[in-house]
């Protein structure tokens, strides 16, 4: 609802704001609490005296860096193919779209580590994809870098596409008529009018796409490995550090915490100042 037609509204008509009906504020408060008391814990149990010592330690930074690498890439490429894939889903008609939507969905529900073995059936070496990419290139993904940014990729793209996909069905289509009537072909339309109107969306769904992508374990370690370097991840160093040196896991947990929450509140912020015309 756009300012003008909350002002145009009477007080009695206005969304009352204010203190919300005690039925909804229960549970709200056991949903809040339950996500921020493992957080808690985590902050009061972490070695702080030690942390200093232990955050020296290169591979931290090595797995940092890959970590954010890697899901920056895997976000780039599920814009690449996500958007497109968006408007298909949204606004295209053909046989066998409601299948094409499920299965877009389907790694949302898929556990990751599936994911990883499905991977590995399609681009290892005797793979249905990956043979060819053997004996025709020259090119093995398994236990790669590139097989870190395919596996995020697989699991963080169907978050992007359903939120842009479901900004192109909301949005209005009177601009679009418009600017078809005016002369725009259908990819000026898409550029500079559709594009814009979902602008808000495609941001929000790329904050949720690399922050399901930076935290991405099973099918990481499944399809690509733990090579320190190379595919040893954020999520993944934790894992293993948590087996050894419970202290070093809590590090590296602190470590990732703060990168993403850094990351999300800054983008946050930029998506409700577009989303509001400020």
């Amino acid at each position: 609802m756009s300012t003008a037609t909350r002002d145009q509204l009477s007080p009695a008509t206005r969304p009352r704001r204010g203190r919300p009906p005690w039925p909804l504020v229960v549970p709200a408060a056991i949903a809040v609490g339950f996500l921020l008391v493992p957080l808690v814990g985590l902050l009061v149990r972490a070695p702080w005296r030690s942390l200093p010592s232990q955050l020296s330690d290169p591979l931290v930074w090595e797995a940092l860096r890959l970590s954010l690498v890697t899901a920056s890439l895997a976000t780039g490429i599920s814009l690449l193919v996500g958007v497109p894939l968006a408007w298909v889903l949204a606004r295209a008609r053909f046989p066998g779209l409601a299948l094409l939507r499920a299965l877009v969905t389907l790694p949302l529900v898929l556990p990751p580590v599936v994911g990883g073995v499905a991977l590995l059936l399609a681009f290892g070496r005797r793979g249905i994809v990956g043979r060819y990419l053997d004996a025709w290139f020259g090119v093995t993904i398994p236990f790669t870098t590139s097989a870190v940014v395919l596996a995020e990729t697989f699991v963080a793209l169907p978050f992007l596409v359903i939120a842009v996909a479901g900004a192109l069905r909301a949005a209005d289509p009177r601009y679009e008529e418009v600017s078809a009537s005016l002369g725009a072909d259908r990819w000026t339309t898409f550029r500079r009018v559709t594009l814009p109107l979902v602008a808000p969306s495609v941001l929000a769904g790329s904050v949720l796409c690399w922050a399901r992508a930076i935290g991405e374990f099973g099918a990481t370690i499944t399809f690509a490995g733990n090579f320190p370097g190379r595919t040893q991840t954020m999520p993944i160093a934790v894992y293993l550090a948590l087996e050894s040196d419970p202290e070093a896991a809590v590090t590296l947990s602190l470590v990732l915490l703060a990168v993403s929450v850094l990351i999300l509140v800054s983008l946050r912020d930029r998506i409700v100042h577009t989303g509001t015309g400020t």
